[in-house]
């Protein structure tokens, strides 16, 4: 267990060795700042009487808008940008652990000490998941901190809404891994993992796709891809429809779909899984 946390503190120190840490929240702060400068509210008695958005007024229908309902609208709009800020900045700041680690002189070191390969693979993938959770609720709470600094109105849902997010991430994160086992390569693990994303977002049309090809079994191979990889369009739609729920009891469900999730983690276990495997059988 020692062993397990002193690699996990190995990440985070050689995050900030190299500048990874310091410039992955710098980002998220810019993003931050941009936010807090670009939007001004006038309210007057709990009601929406003026707004600017970047210096430009905002028309607003009639002579007051309900506080409450903008906030909603705008949080889970505004969550949706946060989807895919979070999972890029994550993948991009965590998708060096493995190739880096199986450098020549560094993955000495490591398998010198007394910790198995395994254990050592998921170190690095818990310390990864940490980091990437740490720049989540920091990018998050911050501007949940300021929409409620400026608006007073407290919507929780907004911020639980990350841990859809990092449920997402996480996936991505073992694909990342995978690739870094087998190509040693950060770059190849980066563009491997955008492109899945965008690749699993095209599939949502899997319907749509299928019925394009003349030929079943290419229908069915679209099918089947649909269910084998991550559902990132679909998580991304969970998070805006979680966040725009109501006040009800309902809203503990909306936007959720038990298959979207399952399959995801499926997914993201498989990939663990693989690396791990391939890890320990490899030859240094």
């Amino acid at each position: 267990m020692k062993a397990f946390a002193a690699s996990i503190e190995d990440v985070f120190r050689e995050a900030a060795a190299r500048w990874t840490l310091a410039a992955y929240f710098a980002l998220s702060t810019l993003f931050i700042l941009i936010f807090a400068s670009a939007v001004n509210l006038d309210i007057v008695d709990g009601a929406l009487a003026g707004a600017k958005l970047f210096g430009r007024t905002v028309d607003l229908p009639g002579s007051r808008v309900d506080l409450d309902k903008l906030v909603l609208g705008f949080e889970s709009g505004f969550s949706a940008f946060l989807y895919l800020v979070g999972t890029f900045l994550a993948v991009f700041a965590t998708a060096h652990l493995v190739p880096r680690m199986q450098e020549k002189g560094t993955i000495d070191l490591y398998l010198s000490r007394p910790v198995g390969r395994v254990p050592l693979l998921l170190s690095r993938y818990a310390a990864g998941l940490l980091l990437a959770a740490a720049n989540l609720l920091y990018l998050i709470g911050s501007i949940w901190a300021i929409v409620i600094w400026k608006t007073k109105v407290v919507h929780p849902r907004f911020l639980v809404g990350g841990g859809v997010i990092l449920f997402a991430i996480a996936a991505l994160l073992a694909f990342a891994f995978l690739i870094g086992v087998v190509t040693s390569s950060t770059g190849v693990s980066i563009m491997s993992t955008y492109g899945l994303f965008f690749f699993a977002a095209l599939l949502a049309q899997h319907d749509r796709i299928a019925a394009a090809f003349s030929k079943q079994w290419q229908a069915s191979l679209v099918q089947a891809l649909y269910w084998i990889f991550p559902k990132t369009a679909e998580l991304g739609q969970a998070v805006v429809a979680f966040v725009a729920a109501g006040h009800g009891p309902e809203r503990l469900t909306q936007g959720l779909s038990w298959t979207t999730y399952a399959t995801t983690g499926a997914f993201g276990l498989a990939c663990l899984m693989a690396s791990s495997v391939l890890f320990r059988r490899k030859d240094f």
